[in-house]
């Protein structure tokens, strides 16, 4: 059975994806999402390294595989043989994007670095994701989240405040980032080529995903010569702007401007701080954040999230309550905007996913497929770019392919 047609506002676009865990499948996630042919290239033997990042499974299925590659065509090729690289060229000579996370030198290593491939396909965008960029003192280190996040200075204003020990940002941030920067970055590329015809190489790095998402701190730290630490949820330029215990969980309180302000003392019977010199203008909030949180949090603890919620929904100062994952799944803004949603599951049937995030008026992609299980496409796709029945059977045979 054929793969469904792709639709979205990049339908058409063939993409090659020699990416593994979540950086470059980020990049071909986004570009899948809005309708691209991603054909992900796994490895043999194995494939991609989550597929062993278990628990949780689903009928055998690693869910954190599942999640960062649906919508995407699988095959399994061994690159290093004579007939996975012949296969592999084919693929690039008619694709519009290759993308790759390997170390610095491996893919020239095996005959497939940029310069080889232009000559190739001049047309096409060489898009690298890597922890540091292919430039640079630190080019030949290989990257991680973690990694990434501590150089950046993400994790120096992460965290409870000064003196506590630095605190990784929960979700892999620099990461996610740099394969949405990956994603942009091909897209840009894409509008150059379609003006000149000219293909190119995109670079882009965990590390500077971590520095774009310092941008506030940055513009401290640059402004004064001091850099900022961890204040907990609060704000380096906005205050009050954190979260607040109430009598029964957490909500967050945006009072950030003047305006809101002044509502927030009405709101709670506490306006003789509006004329507190500590708390009376902006500056004044931002110099004395911690005592400002100190005398509005008894406060909030008298009643509950719901009447807290309710009550600045009224007074039109955004707040929200602080959701558990599971909790932010069944909110009925996630369920309106298809951010949970089922993808068809070739072995499982419809399994549960994160949904597109950005949605389009004439041209909608979206989630259509689940991900693929090892080297389910590699027939179909062979087929494809033209190779005979009897050349894949030799291909498997020989072991520069699997097929499921």
């Amino acid at each position: 059975m054929s793969s469904p047609k792709p639709r979205g506002p990049l339908a058409g676009l063939k993409v090659i994806e020699l990416c593994h865990v979540m950086a470059g499948p980020v990049t071909g996630l986004m570009l899948a999402d809005m309708g691209a042919d991603v054909i992900k290239v796994e490895k043999i033997p194995g494939g991609d390294d989550t597929r062993r990042f278990t628990p949780p499974q689903i009928g055998g299925e690693a869910a954190a595989f599942m999640m960062m590659n649906r919508n995407k065509r699988g095959i399994a090729v061994d690159l290093k043989s004579e007939g996975g690289k012949k296969i592999l060229l084919r693929l690039i000579e008619r694709a519009d994007v290759l993308t790759e996370n390997y170390r610095k030198g491996a893919m020239e290593r095996m005959g497939l670095g940029y310069e080889t491939l232009r000559k190739l396909n001049p047309r096409l965008v060489y898009c690298s994701i890597s922890g540091f960029g292919r430039t640079g003192p630190y080019a030949d280190r290989a990257g991680f989240d973690l990694v990434g996040q501590g150089m950046s200075g993400l994790m120096s204003v992460t965290g409870e405040g000064p003196g506590r020990p630095p605190i990784k940002v929960g979700a892999p941030v620099t990461d996610i980032t740099a394969g949405i920067l990956g994603a942009m970055g091909v897209l840009a590329a894409l509008h150059h080529c379609g003006n000149t015809g000219e293909g190119q190489f995109v670079d882009t790095s965990l590390f500077e995903a971590g520095i774009v998402q310092t941008y506030w701190q940055s513009a401290i730290a640059l402004a004064t010569g001091i850099a900022p630490g961890p204040m907990g949820s609060a704000h380096p330029l906005n205050a009050p702007y954190q979260a607040f215990q109430t009598s029964d969980r957490w909500i967050t309180v945006g009072a950030a401007n003047q305006t809101n302000w002044l509502r927030l003392v009405e709101l709670l019977g506490m306006q003789s701080l509006a004329d507190d010199p500590r708390f009376k203008t902006g500056d004044d909030r931002i110099r004395n954040y911690a005592v400002l949180a100190e005398a509005l949090a008894p406060a909030f603890r008298t009643r509950s999230s719901g009447e807290w919620l309710d009550a600045l929904e009224m007074a039109k100062i955004p707040a929200g309550p602080v959701l558990d994952v599971s909790e932010m799944h069944k909110d009925p803004q996630t369920l309106a905007r298809e951010m949970v949603t089922e993808a068809p599951h070739s072995a499982l049937g419809p399994v549960k996913t994160i949904g597109a995030p950005v949605k389009f008026s004439a041209s909608p992609g979206g989630v259509q497929k689940g991900a693929p299980l090892y080297g389910e496409h590699t027939r179909e796709v062979l087929g494809e770019y033209g190779f005979s029945a009897s050349e894949i059977e030799a291909f498997v045979k020989s072991g520069a392919v699997q097929a499921a």
